[in-house]
């Protein structure tokens, strides 16, 4: 195992063309068809950082840090408080350059939540957006499946309303803060159809948000769900299957991430999934198929668009997720993986046409998977995710040796959609895990440590990135001390799960 050097210092990591049983716990991915009528508030005060702008010149470069589970502590700090138990984060900017970042830790765990006033460079733990429903009933306080999203327009506060979705024992549970995250508003009924399972969610304007999910106790259908008055309440529900594509629902799909454009008001649903409707009897295909659902109307119908489709169907692009970024003219990119590879399509029409796919990923980055992209200015695209050198071209990342070396990569293009092979490369982070990752949700039988996905969003104003993923390394360092019964002998484990985040401090930006 690796245990990296303290000397009290932020280090800054950057790794360019150089690399050298787990706990689960089984409630984390559980849902119901039990749903709960209730709406909670929970307070905290905060007191918000300075805002410091970031450089933008120079080479890319990025700086690591921890983050504390407890509320109204800020990191990194010299204070050894730095440290979480949770996984699979998410992370979103707002237009006036505040980071937010949500992190599951399981069913009945609740949710941890971040927020930057400074570019990414100190994180404040806000009060959990769901943890009170512990406290006033005896129903789960959610923790499973999070997701986050901002409006595009502030408030009557002048600020921009913070979502935070999460998978609970009874339905999916939308947190709303209208205050910058010092307070929230609980709707613990997102979801208009039950028995639900990875739900997603978009904002836009002051108070529209979506949530989007699959119905597991129908037929994998994938529902999107919106809010026109903040998320007190989700009276709009829409499947994204046309009536051309309802062969997808029948367990022939796996769902990505939500996105909404503000500037025209469409919605778009990433997923994978099969091909043509004789193939849902084909026992062999893959999910070699990528789709776009469009929504025109705000969520009311969708249309589905092939993005592309591989004509082997023993391919699959069914790994967590194919996902889905708009930049600030309309343009579309969807990110997706093979298990080996990591591609891009762009469309400058809205999804109807696509342009072929591009691989991203390059040497040293032989394998890539867990996508995650955000766009900003009209061509300009930063995409995350998690590789290493290793590929032996017989092997899923689920069984690959422990000398395989995972880094958080991160890889940018200023020119997306005139030169698609442009981009940029580097490891933003030290290693993060070692051998095995399984990518096959609660159904996994390796390790599961880094979970299913991971996030990058950048600041509007500077146009730099803030990076949050989960890491099982036992570090110990004074940015990132190790949390208790995290040890040097259950480092690369369950153990030492945590959510860490990595801030671009050089180097261009997306933005304007």
């Amino acid at each position: 195992m690796q245990n990296k050097a303290s000397d009290g210092s932020w280090v800054r990591w950057k790794y360019v063309l150089t690399e050298s049983e787990n706990i689960e716990n089984p409630l984390r991915h559980l849902s119901t068809t039990f749903s709960l009528a209730l709406l909670m508030m929970i307070v905290i005060t905060v007191s918000p950082i300075a805002l410091v702008k970031a450089p933008t010149s120079g080479t890319l470069a990025f700086t690591t840090s921890g983050l504390a589970g407890t509320a109204g502590i800020t990191c990194p700090n010299s204070n050894g408080n730095c440290y979480n138990n949770a996984a699979e984060p998410a992370i979103r900017a707002d237009a006036a350059g505040n980071f937010y970042g949500s992190s599951e830790n399981g069913l009945t765990g609740g949710t941890d939540a971040w927020r930057s006033t400074d570019g990414g460079l100190h994180y404040l733990t806000l009060v959990s957006p769901n943890s009170a429903s512990a406290a006033s009933n005896q129903f789960s306080p959610a923790g499973g499946d999070t997701d986050l999203a901002v409006a595009s327009q502030t408030n009557i506060n002048g600020l921009y309303n913070v979502y935070v979705t999460s998978l609970a024992l009874t339905n999916v549970y939308v947190s709303t803060s209208s205050d910058g995250g010092n307070t929230w508003l609980l709707n613990p009924t997102g979801a208009s159809v039950p028995g639900d399972d990875r739900p997603w969610i978009a904002a836009e304007g002051s108070s529209k948000v979506c949530v989007s999910y699959h119905s597991i106790t129908a037929t994998n259908d994938i529902f999107v769900t919106c809010s026109n008055d903040a998320g007190l309440t989700f009276a709009q529900t829409g499947n994204a299957f046309d009536a051309n594509h309802l062969w997808l629902a029948a367990f022939q799909n796996a769902i990505g991430n939500l996105a909404i454009d503000p500037a025209n008001h469409y919605i778009y649903q990433s997923l994978s999934g099969v091909a043509t409707a004789a193939e849902t009897t084909c026992t062999n295909c893959g999910l070699h198929a990528v789709w776009l659902a469009v929504s025109t109307d705000g969520g009311l119908t969708f249309t589905d668009h092939a993005v592309y489709v591989n004509p082997s169907t023993s391919v699959s692009y069914g790994h967590q997720f194919v996902n889905v970024s708009v930049d600030r003219s309309g343009n579309i990119y969807v990110i997706f993986t093979d298990d080996h590879n990591l591609y891009y399509s762009f469309s400058i029409d809205h999804g109807t046409t696509w342009s072929s796919p591009t691989q991203v990923n390059q040497t040293p980055s032989n394998t890539a998977i867990f996508p995650w992209s955000t766009a900003g200015g009209s061509g300009k695209l930063d995409i995350v995710w998690y590789g290493t050198s290793y590929y032996d071209g017989k092997n899923t990342p689920d069984n690959y040796p422990m000398s395989a070396a995972w880094y958080v990569y991160f890889a940018q293009n200023l020119q997306a959609t005139t030169n698609p092979a442009n981009f940029t490369q580097l490891a933003a982070t030290p290693i993060i895990h070692y051998g095995g990752v399984c990518e096959s949700g609660v159904s996994c039988t390796g390790n599961r440590d880094l979970y299913d996905d991971f996030g990058v969003a950048a600041s509007p104003t500077t146009g730099l990135a803030s990076i949050i993923y989960s890491n099982d390394q036992y570090v110990n360092s004074s940015t990132e001390p190790a949390a208790p019964g995290c040890t040097s002998s259950t480092s690369n484990t369950g153990s030492c799960d945590h959510t860490d985040v990595a801030t671009q401090t050089s180097g261009p930006g997306i933005f304007p």
